[in-house]
């Protein structure tokens, strides 16, 4: 995107974008582009692409687009486009052993092998995602605002709708705002080879081709999605409730606190996760399929506090998130911004969060022990601290254009859940932490 200076920029490439969204929006909404052009701002453009790697792991670009058009008496209708491109190996929940493991993809169609020692990885790990939201706000009273969106998100397997609105309120001269929200989302998953039924034994080698897996015989005994597969697809739902309130204490301390609830039904299980079941002498005698329980409900509360001194900022903020799943988290949140002159300014960002585990996580199953009824490995739901540590510097271009740039380090550190592990498990990483680093260029106009 080419920089201009705002005052020649009617041929520009910023100028020529925002038309274009000026054209559009007139048409969705049945209004003359001119007469808007006359009476309505021009719509202000927020630019960004992130990049997020992993050691070995996981990398994610994400590329966003944010237009911003106000229309006469505070009308407001924000549009976002999001791209999301994600390479790489993702654990599949399974433990390491002292020996070369081989496992079945997802599809059943092919296999891998980890080396001895090695955690195993799925190196095949390949998604896009475009995700388009549109909100629109306006006031509903001389003290009040209501807002609504849409939420569409498309990935390979995975296809995701949601609804929003919002009530907000404000009294005591304008100092006090009292909000309410209500989103629901329908989630529909069909993840290439279908929903793998909860702890049946991934069929080692299922298919050893491509050709093999697409000429399968369904009366086929030996058939991968006959045996394993309940159905090709399944759903979830999502309700988020939220009380917001914020509070102006004084011309430099701003404060808000909100609570959420959420509840969530349908398929909660991931259907790429297996779990180790492992002999008293720790080797891996079959592996299993996860599954989760079909329902979660979590509450969180929020704080957060920002003050300006006279040269800078400090942005702080807590979440306590606690559900049914006995998962409890605790999120700390800093933000310094320091004013490097009137154009720019630097801001150190420290972050860190801890997670206790789901009731239900475990490592791997003992051979020896009746199956439970749920069971999943997987590092995310387990007990885990992490840490963010980075900075971002922003400046106002010539142009009156905004650029800024962030760079952080992301360190998550699982940690021993307290299972015994035997035989050759003992000298084995059942809990290997994961590092990555974060990068972002941002550009509005």
């Amino acid at each position: 995107m080419q920089l201009t200076d705002k005052a020649n920029s009617k041929n520009k490439p910023t100028a020529n974008i925002k038309a274009a969204l000026t054209m559009a929006t007139c048409a969705l909404l049945g209004t003359d582009a001119i007469a808007q052009g006359k009476d309505d701002k021009a719509w202000d453009i927020d630019t960004a692409v992130l990049y997020y790697g992993e050691t070995d792991r996981v990398t994610a670009t994400e590329a966003v687009i944010s237009g911003t058009k106000e229309f006469e008496d505070d009308h407001f209708l924000n549009l976002k486009f999001t791209v999301d491109v994600l390479t790489g190996a993702s654990a599949n929940g399974a433990v390491a052993q002292p020996n070369v493991q081989t496992f079945t993809r997802p599809s059943g169609n092919g296999q891998f092998d980890v080396a001895a020692g090695e955690t195993p990885l799925d190196d095949t790990f390949r998604d896009t995602r475009l995700q388009l939201n549109a909100q629109w706000t306006q006031p509903w009273t001389d003290n009040s605002r209501v807002s609504a969106g849409i939420h569409l998100s498309k990935e390979y397997d995975y296809l995701s709708l949601g609804l929003n609105t919002n009530l907000a309120f404000d009294f005591n001269n304008k100092n006090s705002t009292l909000s309410f929200g209500v989103s629901h989302f329908k989630d529909t998953f069909s993840p290439e080879g279908g929903i793998p039924e909860p702890f049946e034994p991934m069929v080692l080698g299922a298919y050893f081709d491509e050709d093999d897996y697409k000429n399968r015989d369904d009366d086929d005994d030996d058939d991968y999605s006959e045996n394993q597969r309940l159905v090709s697809e399944d759903n979830k739902s999502t309700t988020d409730l939220l009380i917001g309130f914020t509070q102006v204490i004084n011309r430099r301390m701003l404060m808000q606190l909100n609570y959420s609830h959420s509840l969530v039904d349908g398929y909660l299980s991931d259907p790429f996760k297996v779990l180790s079941i492992v002999s008293s002498d720790g080797l891996t005698q079959d592996l299993v399929y996860e599954n989760r329980p079909d329902k979660r409900t979590k509450q969180s509360v929020y704080w957060q506090t920002k003050y300006h001194f006279d040269n800078s900022i400090i942005d702080t903020s807590y979440r306590y998130m606690w559900d049914d799943w006995d998962i409890k988290s605790h999120t700390v949140d800093t933000r310094f911004r320091y004013f490097l002159g009137d154009d720019s300014y630097i801001e150190p960002h420290i972050r860190y969060y801890h997670q206790q585990a789901a009731e239900f996580y475990q490592p791997f199953l003992n051979a020896d022990e009746a199956l439970p009824e749920f069971a999943s490995a997987d590092y995310r739901i387990g007990e885990m601290s992490a840490y963010t540590i980075g900075f971002k510097y922003g400046t106002k271009l010539d142009n009156g254009h905004d650029f800024s740039f962030r760079l952080e380090y992301y360190a998550q550190r699982p940690t021993d859940a307290g299972f015994a592990q035997p035989g050759a498990l003992a000298g084995l990483d059942l809990y290997s932490g994961v590092d990555a680093i974060v990068a972002q260029v941002s550009y509005s106009f």
